[in-house]
């Protein structure tokens, strides 16, 4: 199968860890007989320094003519210190979502056995963790209209405002997912205030009838968030809107261990993007300290919901498992002789054309 890749490798560590999740992905195109051709594009504070734009004209037409887009990171310290910054990296990755129409965000929680010594939360209650999240991205309080300050500056004001239809595509999304899954979707909203959590409750009750194999419960965003560090095992697939997502993602990917370990997907009816959650730390720049565990398992995630390539996703996460069981990994996780960035990603390498030749 041949398919087009569009390398979104960013800012800080994204080019690091992104080169290691290339490298997967061309093993498994030896080892399954594709051919994957890469298209590389600026985004970001690359993009800002390079261009003026953070997602140029270039980059936008790039996505659109690939089949799917790997993306690494963006953010810079110089833009984010400067707060008289007029453009800023992070506005590159909210016009890309916008222009791609990427209005779904799945992201994967899981535990490792081989990790659960090293997660903040007790081993009894993560252990056997496996839930995973669709944030709607593209409405919400982060693009409602209108938005702005008083003209003497002491008021501010955002609109959290969606629509039926934003409701509706995820929703789909969600409970397709949790019939191939443990079939129950948990809506977490605000319903109890807000006006459009009422109208996300009410539209995911009546596309619920669609999907009569799948159970639907409903949970407060606050009761939600304490859920998630009671019980973790408890959730099979969580719906929510843009900004209960972005709070309640974030608290969830402490679970594994690591922030360097977390794949993310962002879907549209055209495009498709798939990215590690754990930003650009450009601390870790250029030094080979990164984990590219993260950006290695978002392209398994490519491979399973860009094009439906399942054993060659489960190929990488299986490669992914073996390198923690072995303690192959970066300082993050490894204390005592960690790996570096490349190490590790040439470990999976390894792993993934081990495990084929096995199964052939």
């Amino acid at each position: 199968m041949n398919k087009k890749i569009a390398i979104l490798a960013g800012d800080g560590i994204g080019p690091e860890v992104t080169a290691e999740a290339v490298k997967s992905l061309d093993a498994i195109a030896e080892a399954f007989g594709h051919q994957f051709e890469y298209s590389e594009a600026l985004i970001g504070a690359a993009a800002i320094d390079a261009t003026g734009s953070p997602f140029p004209e270039a980059t936008e037409e790039s996505c659109k003519s690939a089949d799917a887009i790997l993306f690494g990171a963006i953010g810079d310290p110089k833009y984010d210190d400067d707060p008289h910054a007029k453009v800023r990296p992070e506005q590159g990755l909210l016009k890309m979502r916008k222009n791609l129409g990427l209005f779904a965000n799945v992201r994967p929680v899981s535990s490792y056995d081989a990790l659960l010594p090293i997660s903040p939360l007790k081993e009894h209650i993560i252990e056997g963790t496996d839930f995973v999240v669709f944030r709607e991205l593209t409405g919400g309080i982060y693009f409602g209209e209108p938005r702005g300050r008083s003209e003497d500056g002491n008021t501010a004001f955002d609109s959290c405002v969606y629509s039926k239809t934003e409701i509706e595509r995820i929703a789909h999304l969600a409970f397709k997912a949790a019939e191939n899954r443990r079939k129950k979707v948990t809506l977490v909203d605000k319903a109890n205030v807000l006006a459009t959590s009422r109208l996300w409750r009410e539209t995911v009750k009546e596309l619920a009838t669609q999907y009569p194999s799948v159970d639907l419960d409903f949970m407060f965003v606050d009761n939600a968030a304490m859920k998630i560090i009671q019980n973790p095992k408890d959730f099979d697939v969580v719906l929510t809107e843009n900004m209960f997502g972005d709070i309640i993602t974030d608290e969830a990917s402490v679970i594994s261990g690591s922030l360097g370990l977390l794949p993310s997907a962002s879907l549209g009816t055209k495009s498709s993007l798939f990215e590690p959650i754990h930003g650009s730390y450009p601390q870790a720049a250029g030094k080979g300290i990164a984990n590219p565990l993260g950006a290695i398992l978002s392209a398994a995630m490519l491979l399973e919901y860009a094009f439906e390539m399942f054993e060659e996703s489960n190929a990488i996460k299986e490669s992914v498992a073996k390198s923690l069981e072995e303690g192959y990994a970066t300082e993050d996780i490894q204390k005592e002789n960690p790996k570096s960035t490349q190490e590790v990603g040439d470990f999976v390498v390894k792993q993934i054309k081990k495990l084929v030749t096995v199964n052939a």
